[in-house]
């Protein structure tokens, strides 16, 4: 897992990389304020032969939060039994999260742009990360990204 900053505080991105293949990704980019209660970003989820954006996805304050979803993923580190699910309000991007032996989680990114359009796409990416402090890392850096920075206001 990596991020990029600029400046000083300034997060614009963040990358996930896969453990088991770091060529597997999902990069959370691109991102704006248009008002104070939402923030639009961009993700992208490549793997060998796939590269899938979906453009405007929306974290609206009152929404259930992504960043929740994976701080609940991180204290939860010696594991759990089935699949947790996280999908925006839009649905065009859903995180299910399973966990494996060894300490390790399994994030499968699924992008659907206009998910009740007829004739869209759905495009999947699994990245494997350790339970505990890479899961930690990552949530605090989307916390960064989708809550924190403050200057990209429209």
């Amino acid at each position: 897992m990596s991020t990029h900053d600029v400046g000083r505080n300034e997060l614009t991105e963040v990358v996930v990389r896969s453990q088991d293949n770091p060529v597997v990704r999902v990069r959370f980019c691109d991102r704006w304020r248009p008002e104070e209660d939402c923030v639009h970003y961009a993700v992208e989820a490549c793997a060998p032969g796939l590269h899938a954006r979906v453009d405007e996805v929306v974290a609206w304050t009152w929404d259930a939060d992504l960043v929740t979803f994976l701080e609940e993923l991180a204290r939860d580190f010696r594991g759990w039994d089935g699949q947790r699910v996280w999908r925006n309000n839009d649905h065009d991007v859903t995180l299910r999260a399973v966990f494996r032996s060894g300490g390790h989680i399994g994030l499968t990114w699924t992008l659907r742009p206009w998910p009740t359009a007829a004739g869209g796409w759905e495009g999947s990416v699994t990245t494997w990360l350790e339970a505990g402090e890479q899961m930690s890392v990552l949530a605090a850096d989307l916390r960064h990204f989708l809550h924190e920075n403050r200057s990209d206001r429209g």
